[in-house]
């Protein structure tokens, strides 16, 4: 019986052959890649994680917080304090300390009646802009300066033009700051006039919401009373911004509120 012979593989059958596998190979190469890639962005996305200050605070008792950012005049403060007192009202002070040396006697006063001093940086700096010493430097003058006319350092800090990134936040907490924003902004620095900033301050303000507002406005001293007023017809309780704030175990969330740890936050 005659053998039956395996025929020859021509060189373009080689050849295919040849292509194929090596298309195999770069498939399984581009395969593997792709989920290196994938792992890394994901890696350095949660790297570059962002840091949020404290905006507005998940609360359900009405309470809110009314906050002064002070970093140049000083002559309304006085009468802000007066209109404060005859409301039963405290509030956070946020102060430069160009501002602080400038007027130590304010200083002294807003604390003997028994409202909070935050700090607002030394020079009134774009932080963001600033290294990590830097930022630690701009906190620490100013509160050492205030501890000396007061006797207490300041706990929280609120960044300049609410300028911030994660080395200001990160380097604040630190430093055993938290770091505020606020949720309601009066634009009284804008100077619009009194019911403008009485209609900004109080429409749509909701439990757990910071109210900014500046201590040298042009029409603040005009406008509080009646911003006050409207707080206490709407069942508001306003007092300063740490206590508004939550303790034990919190988070902060995608939009700057601060919630109890356990909470789920609704997908958006």
């Amino acid at each position: 019986m005659k053998r039956t012979e395996r025929p020859r593989e021509t060189v373009s059958t080689q050849g295919r052959r040849w292509a194929a596998g090596t298309l195999l190979s770069i498939l399984l190469l581009s395969a593997v890649s792709a989920v290196y890639v994938t792992k890394t962005r994901t890696a350095d996305v949660m790297a570059r994680k962002r840091e949020l200050p404290v905006y507005s605070v998940e609360r359900d008792d009405g309470r809110i917080a009314i906050s002064f950012d002070a970093a140049w005049g000083g002559e309304k403060t006085l009468k802000i304090l007066d209109i404060l007192d005859e409301n039963g009202i405290k509030a956070t002070f946020f102060l430069v300390d160009i501002w602080t040396q400038r007027f130590p006697e304010l200083v002294k006063e807003i604390a003997a009646r028994g409202h909070e001093i935050g700090n607002h940086s030394t020079t009134h700096p774009e932080m963001s802009k600033l290294n990590r010493e830097k930022i630690a430097q701009e906190l620490e003058t100013m509160s050492a300066n205030v501890e000396s006319l007061i006797g207490q350092r300041p706990t929280l800090f609120r960044p300049p033009y609410g300028d911030y990134n994660n080395d200001v936040v990160l380097t604040a907490r630190q430093n055993g700051y938290e770091v505020i924003q606020w949720s309601v902004d009066s634009l009284d620095w804008k100077n619009k006039g009194v019911q403008p900033l009485i209609d900004r301050a109080t429409k749509n303000v909701k439990s757990g919401d910071i109210v900014l507002f500046h201590n040298d406005s042009q029409y603040i001293v005009e406008a509080l009373p009646a911003v006050l007023e409207s707080y206490r017809k709407q069942g508001l309780t306003v007092g300063p911004v740490s206590q508004v704030l939550l303790t034990g175990q919190i988070t902060i969330d995608p939009q700057g509120r601060q919630r109890p740890a356990a909470t789920t936050v609704p997908e958006v």
